[in-house]
């Protein structure tokens, strides 16, 4: 609803209504729309600000322009607010919108909430501070704007005691089991539905074909099944069916026994299982590189000369001092909410839409244009979102309830299951990396980095081929995210290729940082075991970046890590890996920078025992995200990404047969479970800098640095993921 306006709220109506239009929008073409759905991306700025904050009759009221998926934002910009209105946080009410609440924001992506936000909306606030003591504006226009630098934000020492530890908002509803979530939602008549695809991806093309409508048309609780236009994915075409209750929406799938046409029967099922094994040979490196020995993306552009050419060339293999080759498989954003979103039309055919999503603007442009309305026909109320990790950016159960709700004139709610989040939406793409390295006197010399990945910003799942093919000239900046070299040396050359994919790629937790940090700092480390030196003292030595060096020595620090430069822990020495009768120990180091912006270090220290089963007994963090507003929420996230390190390194890959995923639950998809996670220790580095990124940063070095453990602990350099104990006894 929109708000009442009132003569005792201040008119904050300066520019108020943000144009639609953005800097880096991104082109996204829902599958079966021939026109491009595009994700308009306003950057936030005092103009928008001044809509979410307001005051009436002795309270404030802001509205959260983030999306509230666990990283507890609403308690972050809460806290700003309180502290430029000057007010006490019980004064402050702190809401999830609608999208008629506020004017369009972009999606809640890529760690930028503070970065963003924290400076406009102290802002706001302070110009409702200065309105209230002087009655309201009478002259809003001609408010100049407060300088940053005079923004309580950055007063020497922070926020005010007071506002430093605050109770987490919504933490009583959340254990309470209040109303938070789209799955939540009930509404009067609400019945439920469900659209059956088939199990393939929908990169192959499939459609119903015979099925037992009686005998699903029989079940008790059956309302309808549905076929809809809407219901088609890339080159796949699905069922819908409603249900009174979720129950019976199993019961009416079995019954309905679909057999599902694939390509051109039997012949499209050989093919199919034929494409579904080919990605790993489609990603391969070093037939990529067979095929053209010079990528056509650049991160570093260089020219390192090939093997034989060249002053400092390499005495091992090759001409080259290193040459490792990795694979980094699929991974599922295993969010232990499955999506979902509650759809409800009124009597004049207006919309409304209870979602989970990163984007809710995007998802009511999606569905207006997919259904025909005009958006002030359709409202979408933002929920809590139950981890979203970049897996719920783009519209899939929206659409779904949405054209569901309208079939059966009821309201209907849709959850994905389990296998369903595993099986129809899109992935971490897997990569292949080929590095060689040349040093000279020890150091690195020549650096030349070459890598194949799935597509992630513009990804299959709602990109048809040729749309997608526009990636071919412009690179995806997803993919190529960390792949950048922290390090000094002669020559850097980076390059790499995107290939579309028969399984769905996208953004995962912090885009191509994970994997592309993972290979960097995994032959760093090897490069300082080659020259006989200590890793730490190694890095320090080579790094271009003052505050990544920082995060380094705060890291070696805390873990008691010794080395020549920190003066005060004595004597240097090296961390030797010690062996018994029945366990290995040893400790690995990584760090590294996300999005330019924020900075980690990580020591991690393993067991392995002789089945070669790997045991994690601690992860020691240091973490630079400029201006930190909420510690102990910073901390959650830092712990969160370590976790996240751990499971990508031990626990998880994805994996893929005759063109389906196997998963289908977490028994079939490991993830980390309590008793994998170790003692973990963060420690927050602010020296006042600019608050920027703190949800996905420490994933640039968390997963490396329990590498690196690993091969202190056995001598074995991890090339493909996860690590089992038999490639270890192996």
């Amino acid at each position: 609803m929109n708000r009442p306006e009132t003569s005792a709220t201040p008119m904050l109506s300066r520019r108020l209504f943000l144009r639609a239009s953005g800097a880096g929008l991104t082109v996204v073409l829902l599958p079966g729309c021939a026109i491009p759905v595009i994700p308009k991306r306003p950057t936030p700025d005092l103009d928008a600000a001044l809509g979410w904050i307001s005051h009436a009759e002795g309270r404030y009221t802001l509205w959260l322009p983030r999306v509230e998926m666990g990283q507890n934002i609403l308690t972050g910009l809460k806290q700003i607010a309180c502290a430029e209105l000057g007010v006490p946080w019980t004064q402050v009410d702190a809401r999830l919108p609608s999208t008629r609440d506020i004017t369009r924001v972009k999606a809640t992506v890529g760690s930028d909430s503070m970065r963003e936000y924290a400076v406009p909306l102290a802002q706001a606030c302070a110009l409702l501070r200065e309105a209230m003591a002087r009655g309201g504006f009478t002259q809003a226009q001609d408010v100049p704007a407060p300088a940053p630098q005079s923004l309580r934000l950055f007063q020497p020492g922070g926020l005010p005691v007071a506002l430093r530890r605050v109770p987490l908002e919504q933490g009583p509803a959340i254990v309470t089991g209040q109303a938070l979530y789209a799955a939540d939602v009930r509404r009067p008549g609400l019945v439920y539905g469900r659209v059956l695809y088939a199990p393939l991806s929908s990169e192959f093309s499939a459609e119903p074909g015979r099925l037992n409508e009686a005998a699903a048309r029989a079940q008790p609780g059956f309302v309808a099944l549905v076929r809809d236009a809407c219901f088609t994915r890339g080159r796949a075409t699905g069922l819908g069916i409603v249900a009174r209750t979720p129950g019976a929406l199993d019961r009416i799938e079995q019954a309905l026994a679909i057999e599902w046409r694939t390509e051109a029967g039997k012949e499209g099922d050989a093919q199919t299982q034929t494409q579904a094994t080919t990605w790993q040979e489609q990603l391969d490196i070093d037939r990529a590189l067979a095929r053209r020995p010079t990528l056509p993306h650049a991160v570093h552009e260089d020219r390192v000369p090939p093997a034989g050419e060249g002053e400092g060339k390499g005495e091992g293999t090759n001409g080259w001092d290193l040459d490792l080759r990795f694979d980094i498989p699929p991974a599922a954003h295993a969010a232990i909410e499955p999506r979902a979103a509650v759809a409800e039309f009124d009597a004049q055919g207006h919309l409304q839409l209870w979602v989970g999503s990163q984007d809710v603007f995007y998802v009511r442009d999606v569905v207006a244009k997919q259904l025909g309305l005009d958006e002030d026909a359709i409202t979408l109320h933002a929920q809590r979102v139950g981890g979203a990790f970049g897996g719920k950016t783009i519209c899939t159960v929206e659409l779904e309830a949405a054209a569901l709700a309208r079939a059966v004139r009821l309201p209907v709610k849709v959850q994905w299951t389990r296998a369903q989040e595993f099986r129809q939406a899109f992935h971490r793409p897997p990569s292949s990396h080929r590095v060689r390295v040349r040093l000279r006197d020890g150091r690195l010399h020549d650096w030349w980095h070459a890598f194949t990945s799935g597509h992630i910003l513009l990804t299959n799942a709602a990109a048809p081929p040729w749309l997608q093919s526009v990636t071919t000239f412009i690179g995806d900046r997803g993919v190529a995210r960390g792949a950048a070299l922290p390090y000094r040396a002669h020559a850097r050359e980076t390059r790499f290729d995107l290939v579309r994919l028969p399984v769905l790629s996208g953004p995962w937790r912090g885009l191509g940082a994970g994997p592309n940090h993972f290979v960097t700092e995994s032959v760093v480390d090897e490069c300082a075991h080659r020259a006989g030196q200590d890793p730490l003292a190694y890095r320090l030595a080579q790094i271009e970046d003052a505050r990544l060096a920082r995060v380094l020595r705060h890291a070696a620090r805390a873990a008691r890590w010794r080395e020549p430069i920190v003066e005060a822990l004595g004597e240097p020495r090296r961390p030797a890996a010690s062996t018994s009768a029945s366990l290995r120990k040893g400790r690995g180091l990584a760090c590294g920078i996300y999005k330019e912006m924020s900075y980690a270090a990580v020591v991690a220290d393993v067991e392995v025992d002789p089945t070669g089963a790997v045991r994690v007994t601690k992860l020691w963090c240091a973490h630079d995200c400029g201006r930190v507003i909420n510690a102990e929420q910073v901390r959650a996230q830092c712990e969160g990404n370590l976790v996240w390190g751990l499971g990508m390194v031990l626990r998880e890959g994805l994996r893929f047969e005759q063109g389906a995923v196997v998963a289908g639950s977490f028994a079939e998809y490991p993830i980390p479970r309590w008793d994998d996670v170790p003692e973990l220790e963060v420690l927050l580095i602010d020296e006042g800098e600019p608050p920027t990124g703190a949800g996905e940063t420490a994933m640039v070095a968390a997963g490396a640095a329990i590498a690196n453990a690993i091969r202190a602990a056995t001598g074995v350099r991890l090339l493909t993921l996860p690590c089992t104990p038999e490639m270890l006894r192996a």
